[in-house]
């Protein structure tokens, strides 16, 4: 039989083929192609389709910041706060604006973390800002049912030996402050605490001119608790330093009580029209502005009226609110501010008169005033912008 040969050459040809296939067409299927799995093999890719690349998902937006910028909350302090909510709602009626945020105050020797107080707050559409004192407010109960001079009940009330700062700041009261740290974590929505209010103030046993506190004991009380809160995780805390307007030279200036920018998210003011000092008329820039310029030289944090409210003294109640609303624009620093609709002292309610109730409502229509919370959003902090 004759036996073909084929040359070496040709051999070495077609060898040179096929591997230019496996290396060239092979891959260019594995990218473009698609897979015959009933074959167990590659499909040819189609020609002039080129493969889909995968896109990286896009960047969550950030969530909505409370309040907006060039916007204002307006937010209510009642005497029942969450535990009855039908003060709440006549002053919701009268003001036809329902309020963003509510403060409502807890006192440290009767008071345990209840989950419910918040959740009351939250389910109303409202941030809960809880005002978080230091001492035996009964006293003060007591004080006020005796006939004693304001002076009286003020030194009373404040000397309360056993909530000293340095008690405080030494960690005499950290396994209370744990258990409210971790109530408040687990909430899982933002929470705003004004802890010791009024610090300059000589009415209260955490200012240091009574009790036997001494200078530096604020900021270090105040430290130690933030401190605690931190170590607990709850990060869902904002911070308000509230001072009082300053109505004398004799007190020490704001500065000196002051925690820090690392410790404090918003800052705050407490002033009145119509009581002590302020029994006269004044506006709503006699009455604050001077306080709130001494802020501006040691902080820009975010500013909050955290307690107002008007008597009917010489009937300019109305008056005044009406005025306050005017001016408010003209701080772009303040954020929010608290109406305290309380009768206590004095009638300082909207309720009070058909008269403060209209201004009232009025002056919080304007669209500087139109402003939702929700749990999704994060409390400013900044002054402009975010």
């Amino acid at each position: 039989m004759l036996r073909l040969t084929v040359p070496r050459v040709v051999l070495a040809l077609v060898g040179l083929l096929l591997l230019t296939y496996a290396f060239a067409v092979a891959p260019a299927t594995v990218a473009g192609g698609r897979s015959d799995q009933a074959g167990g093999r590659l499909a040819r890719p189609t020609p002039g389709v080129v493969a889909p690349v995968e896109s990286s998902p896009s960047p969550a937006p950030p969530p909505p910041v409370f309040p907006p910028a060039g916007r204002t909350f307006v937010g209510v302090m009642t005497d029942k706060g969450p535990h009855d909510f039908r003060p709440l709602d006549r002053f919701t009626t009268a003001a036809k604006h329902r309020p963003q945020v509510m403060l409502f105050s807890e006192g440290w020797a009767t008071a345990t973390f209840d989950r419910a107080l918040f959740d009351r707050i939250k389910a109303r559409g409202m941030m809960p800002m809880l005002g978080w004192e230091p001492w035996n407010y009964r006293i003060d109960q007591t004080a006020r049912k005796q006939k004693l001079t304001a002076r009286q009940i003020d030194r009373l009330r404040a000397n309360q030996p056993g909530y000293r700062l340095a008690r405080i700041a030494d960690g005499h009261f950290d396994s209370y402050l744990r258990s409210w740290a971790v109530g408040i974590r687990s909430l899982g929505y933002p929470v705003a605490i004004r802890f010791a209010h009024e610090m300059n103030g000589d009415w209260y046993p955490w200012c240091e001119l009574t009790n036997g506190n001494r200078s530096g004991d604020y900021v270090k009380a105040w430290r130690h608790v933030h401190d605690v809160f931190r170590r607990a995780g709850a990060t869902n805390v904002t911070w308000v330093w509230s001072a009082n307007v300053r109505w004398s030279d004799t007190t020490p200036r704001l500065a000196t009580y002051y925690p820090g920018d690392a410790y404090v998210d918003w800052v705050g003011i407490t002033g009145y029209y119509g009581t002590g000092a302020f029994s006269r008329y004044l506006s709503f820039d006699a009455i604050f502005k001077r306080t709130h310029a001494e802020i501006r030289t040691f902080t820009r944090k975010p500013l909050v009226i955290t307690e107002t409210g008007a008597s009917n003294g010489a009937g300019r109640k109305a008056e005044w609110i009406k005025q306050a609303f005017r001016t408010l624009p003209a701080y772009p620093d303040i954020i929010g501010l608290i109406w305290f609709e309380v009768n206590k002292e004095l009638d300082w309610r909207i309720v009070s008169s058909p008269a403060a109730a209209k201004a009232f409502a009025q002056g919080v229509a304007a669209a500087r005033y139109d402003v939702r919370w929700s749990p999704e959003m994060v409390p400013r902090a900044t002054t402009t912008g975010r």
